[in-house]
């Protein structure tokens, strides 16, 4: 029995191949990816006088894209060429997939999102209306006749399903034309149950198995583009002399073997794919180098006799021994200059960088795959699977620090790459570059599922545990109780689907599964885990005081989220000190909104003292904010008029600078509405006639300043420096990308009459050193006043 370790890592791209005295034509299959001919006739050259029509081939092409995907490019008068996205439809795209032997289409790409093409651009202003046979029929500006770059090449998504019987004598068969699937496969099972794989035999899939990599002229180049892929920053050197000997070893007893007390199987013939790989290193996948594929019986081809075995380092995330581990922690304590934000996975996000100690974005303008693999590389992650534009990843706010990156992909460190400074006005936040990197397959989704839910997305939590070597696991439910959305965005990540909407504790009105027992309880996220594994938990030592379906955690989770941050200078800009009449004030009283002590004021007579200050909340997320409870169980106010649709939506605090809380603002949520948007984005919640509450994605609610409880009760507050500190959906109701950006900080100087308010800014804009320095600045303040 063979005992080995895989790791797939599922990717596709155009292969480019030498092929020596073959010809161009094969030349051309290899860098193309995917050729699909549109007619079964045998194609000849046409010459400038013939009066035939020449026949068209298509094919997909590109990086990163699935089999069925990719940009798309015609060969037409003895050329390649693409096609450019001017008023292209899906009805284009339709006609185009079906060209490639698919069923259909699903959806199209423009702005060369499978990267730029070479050569001509064919075809420009396209306009098919979907029923055609053919490209030809449809209209267009004429072959060859295109006012457009490669920037703007067009791609399609085809629908999964062939067309049935489609089969043309010309095709060229897909696997023997690009490289799709890679894996490492550890060959000594002492690691066989410990991931992620960071050492083996490299193997591509070939037909229905896999096949090696014969390692002539392998080179630690090609080792780092393959750890890339694998999600590791970088490569390291491999005893090749343990691999032959383990490889004589299996040929000379031709059965399995103990080296070590630890079974080894290399029992399977080894079939070589590939030879010659040159990589240059900076490459994001293999089908990106130059190589040469094997034709026919390749068993024996490689003159080396070796497989390509690769060794790799993991990030800081995935580092398993104790010695790595410390290197990266010793590592860590840098100042780090570069960040992710807003990704629902590890190793994806908004890029962002801190220069003269605030956090900022990069624009996306010249942003490519080379400068977001030195981003993953210098994060501990792989090469990049996607360079993102147009704040994909949702937008950032604060300064944009660089633009127009330019890598060369051997950079250690993005801050190494050349680059432009920016004016305000060359880039916008709608702008922000951001990045998808491949990590390691760590199998964390394989351990987590969902049942009696109405879609993928939502479902009871069951999770497995207890699973001897070689068992099945078994599979039992989480304890609802303390189950919130921080331990639901976990699930959600662990399991692939995104962020968590909702962290339910009660499921009883899903379908029951044959999945009963309670396993897990305690369960305690702090919502940056990989895994549920990774929380506070019971352990064992289950405690959950209702058991049974009923109350078993659920979620519903959600491929985008919210993410709501203050608008600090406007803060800073608005505040200032009122005396209110105690008789103005018995709405505010009813609704919590004054301190403690105002229970005991001689009402009507006397005053309050109150900071107050206006607050604009924005939405920069990829999903609109919604409050949490219907409006069936919304709270009307009499007094005031409105609806609550949120317990707490925010909280105003008077911090010492030690942290101590000398007053606080009860401030519930009025209401969630869009005061204003963005340019081009239209209002779509206002709470007047009991309308639904939300921000929309680019919108902001504004609260003024001279609204009742828009302020902190500051009358039992003594003179001195102080912390103004304002925290957005403190109790994590409500489901965002970030959390991390909710709140907002104030230095304040209080003499007893006035009210001074400095150096306002989101928690995380600022770097660790600068928030030391804000952290001292009342003392300073102080001084200076004094």
């Amino acid at each position: 029995m063979v005992t080995s370790q895989l790791q797939p890592h599922f990717s596709s791209s155009r292969a480019m191949g030498r092929c020596g005295t073959r010809a161009w034509q094969e030349l051309l299959v290899l860098l193309g990816g995917l050729w699909m001919w549109g007619s079964g006739a045998q194609p000849t050259p046409p010459s400038p006088t013939s009066s035939s029509v020449p026949p068209l081939k298509f094919r997909l092409a590109g990086y990163p894209r699935k089999h069925n995907e990719g940009r798309i490019e015609v060969f037409y008068n003895e050329e390649w060429g693409t096609i450019c996205d001017d008023d292209f439809t899906l009805s284009n795209a339709q006609v185009l997939c079906r060209q490639l032997g698919f069923v259909g289409a699903t959806g199209w790409a423009h702005s060369a999102k499978y990267g730029k093409g070479v050569g001509r651009i064919w075809l420009d202003n396209v306009n098919c209306a979907g029923n055609e046979k053919s490209i030809r029929d449809c209209k267009h500006r004429g072959w060859g006749n295109s006012d457009c770059s490669h920037e703007e090449d067009a791609g399609v998504i085809c629908k999964d399903e062939r067309i049935p019987g489609f089969k043309d004598s010309n095709v060229i068969e897909t696997e023997q034309s690009h490289v799709e699937e890679v894996r490492l496969r550890a060959v000594v099972s002492g690691a066989q149950r410990r991931l992620p794989v960071t050492e083996g035999i490299v193997e591509v899939r070939y037909k229905d198995g896999w096949a090696q990599i014969c390692d002539e002229g392998w080179d630690s180049k090609n080792s780092r583009v393959i750890c890339g892929m694998m999600g590791f920053p970088t490569e390291k050197k491999v005893n090749r002399n343990f691999y032959k000997r383990l490889k004589r070893a299996a040929r000379t007893r031709g059965r399995s073997m103990r080296p070590g007390g630890r079974l080894f199987a290399e029992r399977q013939q080894l079939n070589y794919r590939l030879h010659s790989v040159s990589c240059t290193g900076t490459e994001v996948h293999i089908s990106m180098c130059t190589f040469q594929f094997y034709r026919g019986n390749s068993s024996a081809a490689c003159s080396t006799g070796m497989p390509a075995v690769v060794s790799c380092l993991p990030g800081p995330l995935f580092a398993t021994s104790s010695t790595q581990k410390k290197k990266q922690r010793q590592q860590q304590q840098s100042q780090p200059r570069i960040r992710l934000k807003g990704g629902a996975k590890a190793g994806e996000g908004r890029v962002e960088v801190l220069k003269n100690n605030e956090w900022g974005t990069i624009c996306d303008d010249r942003w490519n795959l080379l400068s977001a693999s030195v981003v993953c590389r210098e994060l501990g992650f792989g090469s990049a699977k996607e360079a993102l534009t147009g704040a994909r990843m949702g937008q950032g706010m604060g300064p944009i620090h660089l633009n127009e990156v330019q890598c060369l992909g051997t950079e250690k460190s993005l801050w190494s790459c050349p680059f432009k400074n920016i004016t305000q006005e060359d880039c916008k936040h709608t702008e922000d570059a951001a990045v998808r990197c491949n990590i390691p397959y760590m199998g964390y989704e394989n351990l987590i599922r969902l049942s009696g839910g109405r879609s993928r997305f939502e479902g009871r939590v069951e999770v497995a545990v207890g699973a001897a070597e070689g068992d099945e696991p078994r599979w039992g439910l989480v304890c609802g109780e303390g189950w919130g959305t921080l331990e639901a965005m976990v699930a959600c990540r662990q399991l692939g689907l995104g962020f968590a909407n909702h962290g339910l504790q009660e499921t009883w009105y899903w379908d029951a599964s044959n999945v009963t027992e309670m396993v897990l309880s305690g369960v305690k996220c702090a919502g940056h885990e990989l895994s549920l594994s990774h929380c506070q938990h019971h352990g064992s030592s289950l405690n959950c005081r209702n058991t049974g379906t009923r109350f078993a955690a659920g979620v519903i989770c959600s491929e985008t989220a919210s993410d709501l941050l203050l608008h600090a200078p406007l803060v800073q800009e608005t505040a200032y000190i009122e005396d209110r009449p105690l008789h103005m004030l018995y709405c505010a009283a009813e609704e919590n909104c004054l301190s403690s002590s105002a229970r005991h004021a001689n009402w009507p007579y006397g005053h309050r003292r109150l900071l107050r200050f206006s607050s604009q909340i924005h939405n920069n997320g990829r999903a609109d904010f919604r409050p949490k409870a219907g409006r069936h169980s919304w709270v009307w106010h009499e007094c005031h008029r409105h609806y609550h649709s949120m317990d707490i939506f925010t909280h105003y605090d008077i911090l010492t600078p030690n942290g101590t809380k000398v007053a606080e603002g009860h401030k519930a949520s009025f209401c969630l509405e869009d005061t204003e948007c963005e340019e081009d984005v239209a209002k779509r919640y206002e709470c007047a006639n009991f309308g639904e509450q939300g921000i929309t994605v680019g919108c902001w609610d504004l609260y003024r300043h001279d609204i009742d409880c828009q302020w902190i009760d500051i009358t039992d507050v003594k003179p001195g420096n102080y912390i103004l500190q304002v925290v957005i959906n403190p109790n994590f109701e409500v489901a965002e990308s970030d959390f991390t950006n909710n709140a907002m900080k104030c230095n304040c100087k209080y003499d007893g009459h006035r009210i001074w308010v400095h150096s306002c800014h989101i928690g995380d804009a600022l770097s660790e050193e600068a928030s030391k320095r804000f952290e001292q600045y009342p003392g300073q303040l102080n001084n200076q006043i004094s």
